[in-house]
């Protein structure tokens, strides 16, 4: 398994997810192969890497003020 940096992972799968998605099946597979080799990602987690969008961060959720009586 190597071991990447997180800016390199990110990097590296936005690179290969929007060839990823407008690949045939077999295409795919041979992406997938080389995806899961470099980064040491399970096949499941790169599938579901590939197939989301691009990397953002959620929104910042807005957290209601105590009241007190």
């Amino acid at each position: 398994m190597s071991k990447l940096e997180k800016d390199t992972q990110r990097e590296l799968t936005g690179a290969v997810a929007a060839r990823y998605r407008s690949s045939s099946k077999q295409e795919k597979a041979m992406i997938l192969d080389e995806f899961t080799a470099v980064t040491g990602f399970h096949r499941k987690h790169a599938i579901r890497l590939l197939n989301a969008g691009p990397f953002a961060k959620p929104p910042l959720k807005q957290r209601r003020g105590t009241v007190y009586d």
